[in-house]
């Protein structure tokens, strides 16, 4: 799903670039920087220097994934530091969710996704999920389908343009100062 969506940011003139989190080793907590051996303090400034977050989770049980649940436990860092006009470091960036599994909660890790995006800053557009689940306890994942649907690939061409167009207008209109 992350591919199909760096695809079609592309499409709409975005650079990508893909960052599997269960490639590093993200330490628990909610600072910025854990200490020694943490590969968060990278990312996060991976994360602040691009305009626009597509963050991905499979679906576990119905639920987001721990390792994505991590990430969102890190960024609660945002709370507390400020750009030099007193927002949240994450204000201007926008956000995007992309969810694949075998069972029903697509809309339910979405909804937690968006909601924990927003409480630290991240701006979210219209229509920016892009969802595949496949038969409830089915053994069929996405990445081992013959073909990509159309609603599926449809979506994810929304969240696109979507998501590009709100990310170039806050390019050029931040956020207000809130000093």
């Amino acid at each position: 799903m992350i591919d199909l969506i760096a695809v079609a940011l592309r499409d709409e003139g975005i650079e990508t670039e893909t960052i599997r989190l269960a490639d590093h080793n993200i330490k628990p907590g909610v600072m910025s920087d854990e200490g020694p051996g943490d590969a968060w303090p990278a990312i996060r400034k991976m994360v602040l220097d691009a305009d626009i977050l597509i963050f991905g989770t499979p679906i576990w049980m119905g639920q987001t994934s721990s390792i994505a649940k991590r990430a969102l436990e890190r960024m609660d860092a945002f709370l507390e530091e400020k750009d030099e006009q007193g927002r949240m470091v994450s204000y201007g960036k926008v956000a995007a969710v992309a969810v694949v599994g075998n069972e029903d909660g697509a809309h339910h890790v979405s909804a937690e996704i968006y909601q924990a995006l927003n409480d630290v800053g991240f701006t979210i557009p219209a229509n920016a999920v892009a969802y595949w689940v496949g038969e409830a306890m089915g053994s069929t994942n996405f990445v081992d389908l013959e073909e990509v649907p159309e609603v599926v690939t449809t979506t994810v061409d929304m969240l696109a343009k979507n998501t590009a167009h709100l990310a170039r207008l806050l390019k050029q209109q931040q956020y207000p100062s809130l000093t």
